[in-house]
Protein backbone atom coordinates (compact mmCIF):
# COMPACT_ATOMS: atom_id res chain seq x y z
CA UNK A 1 0.00 0.00 0.00
CA UNK A 2 1.14 3.56 -0.83
CA UNK A 3 1.70 6.37 1.14
CA UNK A 4 -2.01 8.00 2.40
CA UNK A 5 -3.96 9.87 0.43
CA UNK A 6 -6.23 12.98 1.33
CA UNK A 7 -9.28 14.04 -0.35
CA UNK A 8 -10.00 17.52 -0.25
CA UNK A 9 -13.20 18.36 1.16
CA UNK A 10 -15.98 18.87 -0.93
CA UNK A 11 -18.67 21.61 0.45
CA UNK A 12 -21.41 21.84 -1.31
CA UNK A 13 -23.05 25.82 -1.76
CA UNK A 14 -26.78 25.65 -3.81
CA UNK A 15 -25.55 24.59 -7.02
CA UNK A 16 -21.35 24.58 -7.09
CA UNK A 17 -18.92 22.86 -5.67
CA UNK A 18 -16.28 24.31 -3.69
CA UNK A 19 -12.65 22.17 -3.20
CA UNK A 20 -10.85 23.07 -0.13
CA UNK A 21 -8.06 21.09 1.65
CA UNK A 22 -8.46 20.75 5.34
CA UNK A 23 -6.29 22.38 7.56
CA UNK A 24 -3.18 20.46 7.97
CA UNK A 25 -3.50 17.90 5.31
CA UNK A 26 -0.82 16.43 3.44
CA UNK A 27 -0.95 15.57 -0.26
CA UNK A 28 0.54 12.89 -2.20
CA UNK A 29 4.56 12.19 -1.00
CA UNK A 30 6.30 12.89 -4.17
CA UNK A 31 6.65 9.32 -5.22
CA UNK A 32 7.43 6.86 -8.38
CA UNK A 33 4.25 4.22 -7.33
CA UNK A 34 1.51 4.63 -4.81
CA UNK A 35 -1.72 3.16 -4.87
CA UNK A 36 -4.66 3.01 -2.26
CA UNK A 37 -8.28 1.91 -1.70
CA UNK A 38 -11.20 3.66 -0.79
CA UNK A 39 -14.75 3.38 -0.46
CA UNK A 40 -16.93 5.81 -1.54
CA UNK A 41 -20.46 6.77 -0.79
CA UNK A 42 -23.67 6.48 -2.90
CA UNK A 43 -24.02 10.09 -4.44
CA UNK A 44 -21.04 11.11 -3.26
CA UNK A 45 -17.96 12.54 -4.94
CA UNK A 46 -14.06 12.50 -3.80
CA UNK A 47 -11.01 14.62 -5.27
CA UNK A 48 -7.42 13.97 -5.15
CA UNK A 49 -4.36 16.18 -5.67
CA UNK A 50 -1.00 15.04 -7.24
CA UNK A 51 1.87 18.12 -7.41
CA UNK A 52 3.85 17.57 -10.25
CA UNK A 53 6.85 19.07 -12.35
CA UNK A 54 7.22 20.20 -16.11
CA UNK A 55 8.14 17.35 -18.38
CA UNK A 56 7.17 14.60 -15.72
CA UNK A 57 4.77 12.01 -16.83
CA UNK A 58 1.41 10.84 -14.55
CA UNK A 59 0.00 7.75 -15.03
CA UNK A 60 -3.27 6.55 -13.42
CA UNK A 61 -4.76 3.30 -13.55
CA UNK A 62 -7.96 2.99 -11.34
CA UNK A 63 -10.85 0.11 -10.52
CA UNK A 64 -13.85 -0.67 -9.51
CA UNK A 65 -13.69 -3.52 -6.96
CA UNK A 66 -17.15 -3.85 -5.58
CA UNK A 67 -20.79 -1.95 -5.71
CA UNK A 68 -23.42 -2.45 -7.97
CA UNK A 69 -22.54 -1.86 -11.82
CA UNK A 70 -18.90 -1.77 -11.09
CA UNK A 71 -19.14 1.64 -12.70
CA UNK A 72 -17.99 5.23 -11.99
CA UNK A 73 -17.46 8.84 -13.44
CA UNK A 74 -13.96 9.73 -13.84
CA UNK A 75 -12.37 12.90 -14.45
CA UNK A 76 -8.71 14.33 -14.69
CA UNK A 77 -8.02 18.16 -14.49
CA UNK A 78 -4.77 19.82 -15.29
CA UNK A 79 -3.19 22.65 -13.43
CA UNK A 80 -5.34 25.14 -15.49
CA UNK A 81 -8.61 23.65 -14.85
CA UNK A 82 -8.68 21.59 -18.13
CA UNK A 83 -10.53 18.32 -18.52
CA UNK A 84 -7.55 16.15 -20.06
CA UNK A 85 -9.70 12.64 -19.31
CA UNK A 86 -13.33 11.91 -18.77
CA UNK A 87 -14.53 8.33 -18.39
CA UNK A 88 -18.28 7.95 -18.12
CA UNK A 89 -18.96 4.75 -16.17
CA UNK A 90 -16.43 2.61 -16.56
CA UNK A 91 -15.34 -0.09 -14.53
CA UNK A 92 -11.52 0.89 -15.08
CA UNK A 93 -9.16 2.97 -16.95
CA UNK A 94 -5.62 3.88 -17.42
CA UNK A 95 -4.35 7.36 -18.64
CA UNK A 96 -1.02 8.50 -19.06
CA UNK A 97 -0.18 12.60 -19.64
CA UNK A 98 2.63 14.53 -19.79
CA UNK A 99 3.12 17.03 -17.25
CA UNK A 100 3.82 20.53 -16.38
CA UNK A 101 4.08 22.18 -12.93
CA UNK A 102 1.10 22.60 -10.52
CA UNK A 103 -1.35 20.54 -9.25
CA UNK A 104 -3.50 17.89 -10.68
CA UNK A 105 -6.61 17.03 -9.79
CA UNK A 106 -8.47 13.67 -10.30
CA UNK A 107 -11.77 12.82 -8.94
CA UNK A 108 -13.98 9.67 -9.02
CA UNK A 109 -17.77 10.55 -9.14
CA UNK A 110 -20.84 8.01 -7.55
CA UNK A 111 -23.22 10.97 -8.02
CA UNK A 112 -25.27 8.75 -10.12
CA UNK A 113 -26.18 6.02 -8.16
CA UNK A 114 -28.53 6.63 -5.12
CA UNK A 115 -28.06 3.09 -3.19
CA UNK A 116 -25.18 1.43 -4.10
CA UNK A 117 -21.54 2.61 -2.57
CA UNK A 118 -18.57 1.58 -4.63
CA UNK A 119 -14.95 -0.09 -3.82
CA UNK A 120 -12.44 1.65 -5.69
CA UNK A 121 -8.74 0.77 -6.22
CA UNK A 122 -6.41 3.36 -7.99
CA UNK A 123 -2.60 3.53 -8.46
CA UNK A 124 -0.03 6.52 -9.17
CA UNK A 125 3.25 5.90 -11.75
CA UNK A 126 5.29 8.66 -11.64
CA UNK A 127 8.20 9.07 -14.17
CA UNK A 128 10.85 12.04 -15.07
CA UNK A 129 10.19 13.25 -11.00
CA UNK A 130 13.81 14.57 -11.06
CA UNK A 131 15.19 12.20 -8.05
CA UNK A 132 16.71 9.62 -10.05
CA UNK A 133 18.76 12.76 -12.17
CA UNK A 134 19.62 13.21 -8.66
CA UNK A 135 21.09 9.74 -7.67
CA UNK A 136 22.95 9.62 -10.65
CA UNK A 137 25.03 12.61 -10.90
CA UNK A 138 25.73 11.14 -6.80
CA UNK A 139 27.03 8.23 -8.38
CA UNK A 140 29.23 10.09 -10.67
CA UNK A 141 31.01 11.74 -7.98
CA UNK A 142 32.89 8.47 -7.35
CA UNK A 143 33.22 7.62 -11.15
CA UNK A 144 36.70 9.73 -10.79
CA UNK A 145 40.10 8.08 -10.06
CA UNK A 146 38.70 4.41 -10.87
CA UNK A 147 40.63 4.26 -14.13
CA UNK A 148 42.89 1.45 -12.57
CA UNK A 149 39.44 -0.47 -11.83
CA UNK A 150 38.30 -3.17 -14.94
CA UNK A 151 34.42 -1.92 -14.53
CA UNK A 152 32.80 0.97 -15.34
CA UNK A 153 30.54 2.43 -12.43
CA UNK A 154 28.55 3.93 -15.03
CA UNK A 155 27.67 0.56 -16.27
CA UNK A 156 27.20 -0.68 -13.11
CA UNK A 157 24.85 2.35 -12.63
CA UNK A 158 22.45 1.42 -15.77
CA UNK A 159 22.79 -2.32 -14.62
CA UNK A 160 21.20 -1.30 -11.45
CA UNK A 161 18.70 1.13 -12.61
CA UNK A 162 17.24 -1.44 -15.58
CA UNK A 163 16.87 -4.34 -12.52
CA UNK A 164 15.20 -1.69 -10.47
CA UNK A 165 12.84 -0.48 -13.71
CA UNK A 166 12.10 -4.35 -14.22
CA UNK A 167 11.42 -4.99 -10.14
CA UNK A 168 9.17 -1.98 -10.43
CA UNK A 169 6.94 -3.03 -13.14
CA UNK A 170 6.49 -6.38 -11.42
CA UNK A 171 5.19 -4.65 -8.47
CA UNK A 172 2.94 -2.35 -10.76
CA UNK A 173 1.62 -6.00 -12.08
CA UNK A 174 1.08 -7.56 -9.01
CA UNK A 175 -0.65 -5.06 -7.46
CA UNK A 176 -3.25 -5.02 -10.28
CA UNK A 177 -3.69 -8.68 -10.19
CA UNK A 178 -4.11 -7.99 -6.31
CA UNK A 179 -6.67 -6.00 -7.44
CA UNK A 180 -8.35 -8.06 -10.51
CA UNK A 181 -8.54 -11.33 -8.33
CA UNK A 182 -10.54 -8.86 -5.54
CA UNK A 183 -12.54 -7.71 -8.02
CA UNK A 184 -13.04 -10.99 -9.17
CA UNK A 185 -13.72 -12.34 -5.52
CA UNK A 186 -16.37 -9.84 -4.99
CA UNK A 187 -18.53 -11.19 -8.64
CA UNK A 188 -18.40 -14.21 -7.31
CA UNK A 189 -19.43 -14.22 -4.15
CA UNK A 190 -22.36 -11.58 -5.21
CA UNK A 191 -23.08 -14.61 -7.50
CA UNK A 192 -23.41 -17.36 -4.53
CA UNK A 193 -25.35 -15.10 -2.52
CA UNK A 194 -27.92 -14.92 -6.20
CA UNK A 195 -27.88 -18.65 -6.40
CA UNK A 196 -28.73 -19.56 -3.03
CA UNK A 197 -31.55 -16.89 -2.93
CA UNK A 198 -33.46 -18.32 -6.17
CA UNK A 199 -32.63 -21.71 -5.02
CA UNK A 200 -34.60 -21.58 -1.93
CA UNK A 201 -37.16 -19.87 -3.90
CA UNK A 202 -37.55 -22.67 -6.39
CA UNK A 203 -38.07 -25.11 -3.54
CA UNK A 204 -40.20 -23.35 -1.68
CA UNK A 205 -42.28 -22.83 -5.03
CA UNK A 206 -41.60 -26.80 -6.01
CA UNK A 207 -43.18 -27.44 -2.10
CA UNK A 208 -46.07 -24.93 -2.66
CA UNK A 209 -46.80 -27.04 -6.19
CA UNK A 210 -46.33 -30.44 -4.70
CA UNK A 211 -48.68 -29.85 -1.77
CA UNK A 212 -51.49 -27.98 -3.84
CA UNK A 213 -51.02 -31.86 -6.57
CA UNK A 214 -51.36 -33.62 -3.80
CA UNK A 215 -54.49 -31.82 -2.18
CA UNK A 216 -56.01 -31.88 -5.79
CA UNK A 217 -55.20 -35.70 -6.18
CA UNK A 218 -56.67 -36.54 -2.90
CA UNK A 219 -60.01 -34.84 -3.53
CA UNK A 220 -60.63 -36.32 -6.88
CA UNK A 221 -60.50 -39.95 -5.21
CA UNK A 222 -63.10 -38.95 -1.96
CA UNK A 223 -65.96 -40.80 -1.54
CA UNK A 224 -68.93 -38.05 -2.71
CA UNK A 225 -72.04 -40.41 -1.65
CA UNK A 226 -70.87 -40.24 2.19
CA UNK A 227 -71.20 -36.34 1.37
CA UNK A 228 -74.79 -36.90 -0.21
CA UNK A 229 -76.31 -39.15 2.80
Amino acid sequence: MGPLLWPRLLLSLGGFALLLPPPGAAEFIPSLDSDFTFTLPAGRKECFYQPMRKDASLELEYQVLDGAGLDVDFHLLSPKGETLVFDERKSDGVHTVETEDGDYMFCFDNTFSTISEKVIFFELILDNMGEDGQEQEDWKKYVTGTDLLDMKLEDILESINSVKARLSKSVQIQTLLRAFEARDRNIQESNFDRVNFWSMVNLGVMVVVSAVQVYMLKSLFEDKRKSRT
